[in-house]
């Protein structure tokens, strides 16, 4: 069990039966009222999305995850495929379920997913990424302001802003929670 104002994204909740994927969690609290945790999340089974308040004292079931490393093998269209290095054995997620997450993810990459009774319903995401620079403009002499940015274009199709002195070609790590430049 796990107190609402506990609750983080990505959790994965037991709520009425349903497990739920916490999507956006944002503690509130109104004026001589008691605090409330606001959240978005999706329903494991449907992927229907929705919006919930709990009060943050209020308890919850939190579920456990098997977890198991796969590789990123190929993308075909809309499905993604994850094959595990023990069995062979291969996974197809669709863009849909998986959203942004691939904009961290390059072929061969070995991911965290994770999995209740056997079905997958996270991708666990290290904190930072390392990418290749697809694409950026050069910089420009003479604009040398303290913390001057520019928009580069990742391998994976990440857009995210870099220093000025970050070139095409050049591999910088990536946040994958906020997906800003964390280093070279």
């Amino acid at each position: 069990m796990k107190k609402g104002k506990d609750i983080r994204v990505n959790n994965i909740l037991k709520i009425d039966n349903a497990i739920f994927r916490v999507l956006k969690a944002e503690h509130y609290n109104p004026s001589e009222k008691a605090c409330v945790m606001k959240m978005k999340m999706q329903n494991i089974e449907t992927g229907q999305v929705v919006n919930d308040t709990i009060l943050a004292s209020d308890m919850v079931e939190d579920v456990r995850l098997d977890s198991k490393k796969m590789q990123y093998s190929y993308n075909t269209g809309d499905m993604f495929v994850f094959m595990d290095t023990e069995t062979y054995e291969q996974l197809e997620l669709t863009k849909q379920y998986l959203g942004d997450t691939m904009l961290y993810i390059k072929e061969e990459d070995m991911i965290d997913v994770q999995f209740y009774n056997g079905k997958p319903v996270n991708i666990d995401l290290p904190p930072s990424v390392e990418l290749k620079i697809e694409y950026t403009e050069p910089a420009v002499q003479g604009n040398t302001g303290s913390k001057v940015m520019k928009e580069a274009k990742m391998e994976t199709g990440l857009t995210t802003q870099v220093p000025l002195f970050c070139h095409i070609g050049d591999v910088i790590k990536v946040d994958t929670k906020t997906g800003e430049y964390a280093g070279r």
